[in-house]
């Protein structure tokens, strides 16, 4: 789905053209989800006429249905302006819209607030999606304004107003900027009004948007409103490590969503005892090292084996608090090992049996290197001189058919020099007679063995003069 605010002609987003995948549900930030809109009204009560209406990015401000116009959300309007007027969408109406102005703005004084002059026509949105053309081509040409001139400051957004008659430059600087001159050339070179708004690093990643180190949307530009001060402390209470790369977020500063558990630890953590008191013990004085709220364990080691690394002993925070007891009346405990609760408990093993191996990861590698050995068959038939065959089965004879009796000519076949010294199964002749009369011992003397009926041709004789076997 494509938003108002960026869509064009088949409704698919120019700016990141995700086609409105975004977890926002589009690219409009700072979106509203109406949960009073099926809410309906006490007899006689008019609707609130306060409506809270979305610029450009995370831009919001409220204006009064002064005309009392039929206006709902995601309606585009055309709203009062100085000078001159503006385009924007809107994104609150009805009693939301009263719970956000007591929210954000307790002190609005309704007859003072600009009006809303009516719902935009064709000529106003053509108007209003020309000015959004313009500012990416017009942000890049100030910023080379502003080097020529060295100024040490960074225009990161431009907004255009909607009759293209003004445009608000935002930008981020270290300190004062004379940014006099930089007017005078802007205004020569783009024939509009211009006005310079200075905004910090939080809210320009509010403008701008992006993705955190979650993988998921800034919270600044999605639904976060207000910007509370985040300290080092709030680490250093979830046990977190002080890294700058790790704890600072898109905007260079700490990441807000280091406040979002800080009461939790706070709540967990007064329960513990405190980590400055050291604990005395006869074996000698044991200091504190870290803490696990999850787990609710902490960790002590003695003074003499801090150098050596090793002597870590974690205690629960009961067991510590009566240690601190003991010491307070004077009597010291033997060792801490003896409060030790660092104990690993035996894994318990489930109660079903891997029949299938569905639990393997590795389970399917064997069957793939199979694969790859296993050689194809080639069809049976003649084979060419010098072109190795595969051994084909050889089918089990039995006893009381007697065949191959007598193979005279395999009998007293010579054999080719060059295969002198491979061994060869020879059919010595046997008189019938010594077997019982039975001329299938003498072709298959032994019956377990397989043999192969198919006829192999004659061996080729390399001239060699040799004796027939006996």
């Amino acid at each position: 789905m494509g938003c108002s605010s960026c869509s064009s002609g088949g409704g698919t987003p120019r700016g990141c053209k995700n086609n409105g995948t975004c977890s926002s549900g589009g690219c409009n930030k700072l979106g509203v989800f109406d949960w009073l809109a099926n809410m309906q009204l006490p007899a006689g009560q008019a609707p609130y006429d306060i409506l809270e209406i979305r610029f450009k990015n995370s831009r919001k401000t409220f204006y009064r249905n002064a005309k009392n116009l039929s206006l709902q959300v995601g309606d585009v309007v055309v709203v009062e302006a100085s000078p001159g007027f503006d385009v924007g969408v809107v994104s609150v109406v009805g009693e939301l819209a009263r719970i956000q102005v007591k929210k954000k703005a307790p002190g609005l004084k309704p007859m003072e607030t600009k009006k809303i002059l009516r719902i935009a026509n064709q000529e106003d949105i053509d108007k209003w999606v020309q000015a959004r053309s313009l500012e990416s081509e017009v942000m890049f040409q100030a910023r080379t304004l502003a080097v020529n001139i060295g100024l040490e400051m960074k225009i990161s957004d431009v907004e255009y107003q909607g009759d293209l008659t003004k445009a608000t430059f935002y930008y981020t600087a270290e300190g004062r900027v004379d940014f006099r001159q930089l007017i005078k050339d802007m205004a020569d070179k783009f024939k509009i009004r211009i006005e310079m708004r200075q905004i910090g690093s939080r809210q320009e990643a509010q403008r701008l948007g992006g993705i955190g180190s979650c993988g998921r949307e800034l919270c600044c530009s999605t639904w976060l409103t207000d910007f509370r001060s985040v300290s080092t402390s709030a680490a250093r209470y979830q046990q977190l490590s002080l890294n700058p790369q790790k704890l600072a977020g898109q905007c260079g500063k700490l990441k807000c969503c280091l406040n979002y558990e800080l009461d939790m630890y706070l709540e967990a953590i007064k329960s513990f005892p405190s980590t400055d008191v050291k604990l005395q013990t006869e074996k000698g004085t044991a200091f504190h090292i870290k803490t696990d709220v999850f787990k609710r364990q902490l960790w002590y080691m003695y003074e003499g084996e801090a150098s050596i690394g090793v002597g870590l002993v974690a205690l629960s925070p009961e067991r510590v608090q009566d240690i601190i007891k003991v010491n307070k009346t004077g009597k010291k405990p033997m060792d801490l090992k003896d409060f030790d609760t660092s104990a690993q408990v035996a894994r318990k093993e489930p109660d079903y049996d891997n029949v299938v191996g569905q639990d393997s990861l590795n389970r399917f590698d064997n069957t793939f290197s199979k694969n790859k050995k296993r050689k194809k068959k080639k069809p049976k038939g003649p084979r060419a001189e010098g072109e190795a065959t595969v051994a084909a089965p050889k089918p089990v004879q039995k006893q009381d058919k007697p065949q191959q009796a007598n193979k005279p000519k395999q009998e007293n076949k010579p054999k080719p020099q060059n295969q002198q010294n491979k061994p060869q199964q020879q059919n010595k002749p046997v008189d019938a007679a010594a077997n019982g009369g039975n001329p299938s011992a003498q072709a298959n003397p032994n019956p377990a063995k397989k043999k192969n009926n198919r006829r192999r041709p004659p061996r080729k004789n390399n001239g060699g003069n040799e004796g027939t076997e006996k």
